[in-house]
């Protein structure tokens, strides 16, 4: 128990340093604080959810010592809390007892394909949770978000002063305009993505150290449920709508092609096995997502494809007849 608790204030006490260091407004900072829900999750993985909860707890007060206000609502929302209950849901399992035709009792661990829902769903929370503080109907937010983002450019986004020129306060405008449509639900993936890395990277550290009690999984073979495809397609539906009620989903889609475009990376690395061009076709997938980012939504539409016709299965059924 003592071990636990010294873990939880450590991990508590090294999330909330990486989530201050981006007051230093570096480069560097910025890295850092995407990290900082990795301390929470490897004392989940590792020692226990009890452990992970007394990290956030520790972290969280932490903040409060150091910033207050909204900047708590923010650590809860976006870190300590999804940190946590990722931590908490990889861990969780259930005995399986012995079947009758001689297979061993074993243990069901909770399937990855779900905790990457999850970390999509932690996303949209987050988002969720900093909507009210720009308003709660569609134009008060829009107006609000724009004159945030004005501010945070340390430019303004209305007409032209006699200091701007005509067109470079047009562009301005553009520009902002822009963002207050982009930010939402660039906020939704960069939760998602930072979720699910910060995930994996703690069971790597855990797994490196033999903490791990649970055996990695496969992650190639993770699926999803039926009824997130159905939820995907009600969210881009929406999403054309107007109001908050589109804000909200176009904030639930891009989290969602997120989270298919990850399983459809799963998809690429078990239908590509065997295949002598495998690393190139994967490592040259993998460089231009991160370069020009619209690739990701192939990947997204083979996660859709994979949930409604069953892919993997198909491509393993014929490469088993030509056997």
């Amino acid at each position: 128990m003592m071990q636990f608790g010294l873990i939880g204030i450590g991990a508590g006490a090294a999330a909330a340093l990486l989530f201050a260091s981006v007051s230093s407004g570096s480069f560097l900072s910025i890295i850092l604080f995407y990290l900082a829900p990795l301390p929470v999750m490897i004392a989940g993985l590792g020692w226990s959810h009890w452990a992970a909860l007394l990290a956030a707890v520790t972290a969280t007060l932490a903040v409060a010592a150091i910033f207050g206000g909204v900047a708590v609502v923010a650590f809860v929302a976006g870190i300590a809390a999804p940190a946590w209950w990722l931590s908490y849901l990889a861990m969780l399992g259930r005995p399986v007892p012995a079947a009758a035709n001689g297979a061993p009792a074993s243990v069901e661990w909770y399937p990855p394909g779900r905790l990457v829902l999850w970390a999509a769903a932690l996303g949209v929370l987050l988002v969720l949770v900093a909507i009210p503080n720009f308003g709660l109907d569609a134009a008060t937010f829009r107006s609000h978000l724009s004159d945030a983002l004005a501010t945070m450019l340390k430019v303004n986004a209305g007409a032209a002063t006699d200091h701007a020129a005509p067109d470079a306060a047009a562009r301005t405008k553009r520009l902002v305009d822009f963002m207050v449509a982009v930010v939402p639900p660039a906020a939704a993936i960069a939760a998602t993505v930072t979720n699910v890395i910060n995930l994996w990277l703690a069971a790597k550290v855990v797994t490196f150290s033999s903490r791990l009690a649970r055996p990695w999984p496969d992650l190639s073979s993770m699926a999803f449920p039926s009824f997130a495809a159905a939820a995907l397609a009600v969210a881009v539906a929406v999403s054309f709508a107007g109001g908050m009620a589109g804000i909200v989903a176009g904030v639930v889609t891009a989290a969602l092609v997120v989270a298919y475009g990850i399983l459809g990376f799963a998809v690429l690395h078990a239908i590509t096995r065997g295949q002598s061009s495998r690393p190139f076709l994967i490592g040259g997938i993998y460089a231009s997502v991160l370069v020009f980012g619209w690739p990701l939504l192939m990947m997204t539409l083979l996660g859709v494809i994979e949930t409604i016709f069953h892919l993997r299965a198909r491509v393993a059924r014929r490469r088993g007849t030509l056997v």
